[in-house]
This record gives C-alpha cells, structure tokens and sequence, in this order.
C-alpha cells in the first residue's frame, strides 16, 4: 500500500467544543504541503544504491509500484540528505581503519562527466571506506585520509604508489598465480608452473596448520621458494643490450621473475603472519560492486554525485560486513539512528 511507503502531512480542519472551524499547524519538522517520510527515502537510496538502478527506471518503478510521482531531482534530493547523515559514520570509520593491523587496498577507474577518475578503497572484513579522485596514484591514495596514516600491514596488488607508504605490505597471490599460469602457458616457463604449485602448497599447508607452520617446514618452504627463483633465472634470463641506448625492455616472464625474487617478503608475508591473507580478494570484493554501476550507469554526471555514492556505498557495506542488510541499514538512517556497532561506547568514569 502507498500509505506505508509514504508520508503525506495535510493540515487537518478540527472543530473546537462551541462548532467553530480551525485549520491545524502542520508539525514542526513538515516544511511542504507533501512531503516524503523515511519509507519513501529508504525505498528510493536502496534501489539507487544497493540495486544500482538508475535514476530514470528507479523514477518509473516508484510511480508504477506506488503511484508516486517522484522526479530525478527528489531523488537526488534523497541521496543528498543520506549523504549529509552520513558524515559522522565516515569520520568514525576512518580512525577505525587507521587503527586496524591488517587492511585491503583497490582501486578501480570511473567515469565522471566523461572523464577517467579512480575510485579507492580502504577495507577490511568489517569496515569499508571509498573515495574518489583524479589520480590513480601516491595522491589519490592519500585523498581518503587513512592510508597515509596507516602502520599496519596493507594488502594489495602491487600498485607501485603504494609502496610509496610507510606501513608493512602484503601482495595479492591470485594475481600471482594468474600471471604465473599465463607465464607457462604463453612463454613455456616450467619455474612459473613449480612456483605456482608451491604458492598453492604453502596456502595448503598454512591452512592445515592453522596459520603457524613449524619453524622446520617453514625453512623448507622458503628454500623451495628461492630455488625455483634459481631455476628461473638459468631458463629466464634477461634480455641483453642490442647498443640502443635506454633500457632494455624484458619480457612478462622476466619481470615477473625479478618481482617474486625483489618482493620475496611481501610475497611470502602470509606464511608467516597468521592473520595475513593468502590474497587481496577482500579488497577486490569490496570495490567489485563499482564495478557493476558503472557497467549500469556508464558514469557520475558529477564529482558530487561520485562523493554521494562512495559514502552510502561505504555504509551499506559496512553494515552489509555487520550482519545487516541494506534495507535495514538505510531504514535506520533516515529513522536518524546509529546500527548498533557505529555507537561508540561510553567513557569509562575516571
């Protein structure tokens, strides 16, 4: 019924005991002669930002579901105000996320107004925060405001900017395994097929022993790790100078041999630290849904509206993390509530 997803406030004509007519006052937080409640906000942000739908086919489901005639406008409207409640949740995530050891980075392109911006994440398996901004790189990493204050260990693709940061680094072995396969596939580099197996073998045995593998095993898999590396650079070697001047361009193989070898620590983080992750597919998961908007939508019209979705985007995600489900998270919102893990706890008295 229209009744329970809409909020219309009339002023009431009443009667006083001696007959005469009087026109009620509308309540104090009623600024309009129609105006919509939580039901109408919580139904529109949840097609817009937990479906994607775009804005002209969320209008006509509304006015063919509900019979509400509601423009472009009030749904950006809408959005707006979820945004401006949000502002709190965002300044509190932040300092989580900058608190955290262990966090995932991404980054994923986006259309603004027909031009390539980037749109970054900073997450975990409870906290999520986006942002987004012209570069790709070192500044739009520190846009966001956590990364750059970061101490713990981050996890990611091997982006260069982020090495850039002074905290602890792990890289993303799916990855690994995917430019590994294509290595033995394309280029014929049997290391790539030994390496590919041990990094599944040393995931394997990390799982088994649930995180701590015996000093003993350990040392063995490291050796393994770093003879494969030997084998690799006999089969794969580096491209030798031709008397150009420059440097000399090396093959995918190559690189990818020089980087496991360079990058042994952070390849390897997750056989060692139990609480680090075999690959970066948190991250990847967590931005996947951007992805997905801008295959519907094709872009933002503006860079407010890229603002607008990372912040509601964060908080659906979040809750999501927390157990709730988008409805329930943006019901609550425009309800002008906090979810349950957003209040912060009392101080304790001194």
């Amino acid at each position: 019924m229209i009744s329970k997803v809409v909020t219309e406030y009339r002023a009431e004509i009443l009667a006083d005991e001696h007959g005469n007519k009087f026109r009620a006052p509308f309540p104090d937080e009623v600024t309009r002669p129609i105006q919509y409640g939580s039901s109408v906000k919580t139904h529109a942000a949840y097609f817009l930002m937990a479906q994607l739908i775009p804005f002209e086919r969320a209008a006509e489901y509304m006015r063919n579901q509900f019979g509400l005639t509601v423009s472009q406008g009030t749904l950006a409207n809408i959005l707006k105000e979820a945004h401006a409640l949000l502002e709190p949740f965002e300044v509190l995530v932040k300092d989580i996320l900058i608190s955290q050891d262990l966090l995932h980075a991404d980054e994923t392109g986006i259309n603004i107004g027909g031009n390539t911006f980037w749109l970054h994440s900073a997450s975990n398996e409870k906290w999520t925060l986006f942002h987004p901004h012209q570069s790709r790189g070192i500044d739009g990493i520190n846009a966001g405001g956590i990364l750059d204050k970061f101490k713990g260990i981050l996890c990611t693709d091997h982006w260069k900017p982020y090495f850039k940061l002074s905290c602890l680094h792990s890289l993303c072995n799916a990855h690994h395994l995917g430019e590994l396969e294509r290595a033995f596939e394309q280029d014929s580099q049997s290391w790539a097929k030994e390496m590919k197996d041990l990094l599944c073998s040393m995931n394997k045995a990390k799982t088994e022993a649930k995180g701590m593998i015996p000093q003993k095993d350990l040392d063995a898999l490291l050796q393994s790790y770093r003879d494969i590396l030997a084998k690799g650079e006999i089969e794969c070697p580096a491209a030798e100078k031709t008397g150009k001047r420059g440097r000399v361009a090396q093959s995918k193989s190559r690189n990818l041999l020089i980087r496991l070898k360079e990058f042994e620590e952070e390849t390897l983080r997750f056989l060692k630290n139990p609480t680090v992750p075999f690959t970066n597919n948190q991250g990847e998961r967590d931005i996947r849904m951007t992805k997905v908007q801008q295959k519907i939508s094709g872009c933002f019209r503006s860079f407010e509206g890229a603002l607008i979705f990372c912040r509601i985007r964060s908080y659906l995600s979040t809750c999501n993390k927390h157990g709730m489900s988008s409805t329930e998270a943006l019901q609550i919102l425009f309800s002008g509530q906090m979810p349950y893990f957003q209040v912060k706890p009392a101080a304790s008295p001194e």
